[in-house]
């Protein structure tokens, strides 16, 4: 009955926000998740964010329908006193449960065998041009191919993160591991970034490995396959050297490597586009403003369908925000519907086109770096404080 529920506030709510002891509320209910933060599949991250407020819009955009069924395991008992919900909030739902209804997150295309048979494709071509062709430029051409498979496989690896891309869990998991301090020092790096940033785009991949290894053989972090992961990088770092073994001569082996490198790096460039050229830090999301946070961090860019493939819709990055567990192929589908909500709402939808959101980025870079700059204030609230201090 009505009366006999326990409430607590939104203030109350607020404490319960550190390491051993976060709470939320979805729908007005409040859950202890406090154990479960380690074994959670989306890790501890995102919960340490969101505690200690209503994440409903949060968990309706990652969790599938069979998730809210293991919620009255962390249950309280406590409801959420004078809880209420946005009307941007309410047409957010609404839209998710109208694509749940017409069958949009279950309706996957043929993206994920078409981007699989692509990297075999390409795989296949680079093989014949390392080890059949003996012109430099075929081992160039080869290495560029390489990128782009490269670029296509981690954006079946990144569907696969979001949503099962393959028939069952098993194979998405496969699918998975085929494709893969502040101080005066990092100021004054910062300070010349918007001049580095594509050199640094070119050799980001490198990061990208350091980052894996130390990663997996950690041991103080919980990492889920672990072994299925090593091995993984095992396959990969077996079969890469022994392919660069195969070219002539050493400057080769190195032009293979940095144009492959490169090619790949366009990927990395348009992952901070989406985000650089924006307003990446406007405060940790909570349940009832979702959908605004995502509008005001997030940038769309703009290409003819044929380009969706070179993109793996990303492109369509504030509705992949929005909408995390939809399938690429349906993203083009929805984006007049998210762009007539925004509208609605009197919120930014950015969509520009490859070269202006490079403009734009370079832009924000540079502003971000004569910040840098500026020691008359050590700690000023600008771009690279907010950088620094980022936790939304």
């Amino acid at each position: 009955m009505e009366g006999d529920r326990k409430y607590i506030t939104a203030d109350e709510l607020k404490q319960h926000s550190k390491p051993g002891d976060l709470w939320i509320s979805i729908q007005g209910k409040v859950y202890n998740v406090s154990d479960w933060a380690k074994e959670h599949p989306g890790g501890e991250i995102p919960l340490l964010n969101l505690a200690g407020q209503d994440v409903t819009d949060a968990f309706i955009a990652y969790h599938p329908g069979t998730a809210w069924k293991h919620l009255d395991n962390f249950f309280t008992g406590y409801y959420l006193e004078d809880f209420e919900v946005s009307e941007v909030s309410r047409d957010y739902r609404r839209l998710v449960s109208e694509f749940v209804k017409t069958g949009l997150f279950e309706k996957k295309g043929h993206v994920a065998f078409c981007s699989l048979a692509s990297v075999a494709v390409m795989f296949l071509a680079v093989l014949y041009g390392v080890l059949r062709c003996d012109s430099v430029w075929a081992h160039l051409g080869s290495a560029m191919v390489l990128g782009m498979l490269w670029m296509q496989s981690t954006y079946v690896g990144h569907d696969s993160g979001h949503y099962q891309v393959m028939a069952s869990r098993g194979y998405n998991k496969l699918a998975q591991i085929i494709t893969g301090n502040f101080d005066p020092l990092a100021r004054f790096l910062i300070s010349f970034q918007h001049w580095t940033f594509y050199p640094v785009m070119c050799v980001a991949r490198v990061n990208l490995y350091l980052q894996t290894l130390l990663l997996l053989f950690s041991p103080s972090r919980q990492v889920p396959d672990r072994a299925l992961n090593i091995m993984g990088i095992l396959v990969f770092w077996s079969w890469f050297p022994l392919l660069l073994s195969y070219l002539p001569n050493w400057p080769e082996r190195f032009m293979f490597v940095l144009a492959s490198f490169a090619v790949t790096s366009i990927q990395h460039i348009q992952f901070c586009l989406n985000h650089f050229s924006a307003n990446v830090y406007v405060g940790p999301p909570s349940g009832n403003d979702w959908f605004e946070k995502q509008t005001s961090g997030t940038l769309d860019i703009a290409c003819s369908s044929w380009m969706d493939w070179f993109f793996g819709g990303l492109q369509f990055q504030l509705e992949h925000h929005l909408f995390p567990r939809l399938p690429r192929c349906q993203l083009r589908k929805v984006s007049p519907v998210v762009k007539e909500l925004c509208k609605k709402h009197n919120l930014p939808y950015r969509s520009l086109s490859f070269w202006d959101a490079n403009v734009s980025t370079i832009r924000t870079l540079r502003t971000a770096a004569l910040q840098a700059r500026d020691l008359s204030n050590p700690v000023p609230k600008n771009l690279l404080w907010e950088a620094v201090n980022t936790h939304g």
